[in-house]
């Protein structure tokens, strides 16, 4: 089966990729900083923010696309991958400024983590099913 539903949503996803690179960009053009950090706080945090997405998006996509290949539920598809979109926005916003909206930095972390356990878990089941 060919995936149709999480590839929509990778497309979206790499659009909030493309903005968290972009505040990269920007903070080094104002810092003039081209490698590291040089101690920029705020260039130090839209490098975090990008690069968390950057660790979690990948493998999270990743799964849901071999979900959807195993022919998963398509309004489960849309629950996890919706809900990754919101925790990737969540997280973003939480970390935006130096005083962190902790609560909303860990709801989006825990969500992305039970999002990719509930991939893994998915996929082992049907791996175990077929064995």
């Amino acid at each position: 089966m060919i995936p149709v539903i999480v590839p929509a949503y990778a497309a979206l996803l790499t659009f909030i990729y493309i903005f968290l690179s972009s505040k990269v960009i920007r903070s080094r053009v104002v810092t003039r900083i081209g490698i590291g950090t040089g101690g920029n706080r705020v260039l130090e945090r839209h490098m975090r923010i990008h690069a968390n997405f950057a660790e979690y998006v990948p493998l999270a996509l990743l799964l849901l696309a071999f979900m959807e290949m195993q022919g998963r539920s398509a309004w489960l598809l849309h629950l996890l991958c919706i809900a990754l979109v919101l925790a990737r926005l969540g997280h973003a916003f939480a970390l935006r400024n130096e005083k962190e909206i902790m609560p909303l930095r860990i709801a989006s972390v825990s969500t992305t983590f039970v999002i990719m356990a509930a991939a893994g878990i998915s996929l082992i089941g049907r791996a175990l099913q077929i064995g």
